[in-house]
C-alpha cells in the first residue's frame, strides 16, 4: 500500500486548506488512518485519526474544532479539512495507515507514529501571519 498526501500550500492565518491522502497498490479498507505533522526542528505529532468505517474520529487538542478528518473507502482517499489555520499549524503533513481498530481506542496507541505501518510523502502547509 502506498500513500500520497497532497493539497498543501501557503495560506494566510484564518484561511482553510483541504488535504487529501490517495491510496494505491492496495486498499485502505479495514485500516485505521491518521494524519500527523512535523514542524521544522520538532518531532512528528499526531493530528487526528479515523476508523476504517469513517464513523469514529479522534483529534489532538490543537486540532479540535478546526480540523475534520473524513474518508471514502469506495474511492480510497482520506481528507483533512483544516479551517481557521494558525501560523503554528505550519508543518509538513503526513498521512498514515495500518493501525488496528483496538489501537484507535487508545490515546497512546493512535497518537504514536509506530502504530502505523504505511506512510505517505508529506505535503507542506505554511500559514502566514
Amino acid at each position: 500500500v502506498q500513500l500520497q498526501a497532497s493539497g498543501g500550500g501557503l495560506v494566510q492565518a484564518g484561511g482553510s486548506l483541504r488535504l487529501s491522502c490517495a491510496v494505491s497498490g492496495g486498499t485502505s479498507s479495514g485500516f485505521v488512518m491518521a494524519w500527523f505533522r512535523q514542524a521544522l526542528g520538532k518531532e512528528r505529532e499526531f493530528v487526528g485519526a479515523i476508523s476504517w468505517s469513517g464513523r469514529t474520529t479522534f483529534y489532538a487538542d490543537s486540532a479540535k474544532g478546526r480540523f475534520t478528518i473524513s474518508r471514502d473507502n469506495a474511492k480510497n482517499p482520506m481528507y483533512l479539512q483544516m479551517n481557521n489555520l494558525k501560523p503554528e499549524d505550519t508543518a509538513v503533513y503526513y498521512c498514515a495507515a495500518g493501525a488496528s481498530q483496538s489501537t484507535l481506542l487508545s490515546l497512546r496507541g493512535r497518537s504514536s507514529p509506530t502504530s502505523y505501518y504505511y506512510w505517505g510523502q508529506g505535503t507542506q502547509v505554511t500559514v502566514s501571519s
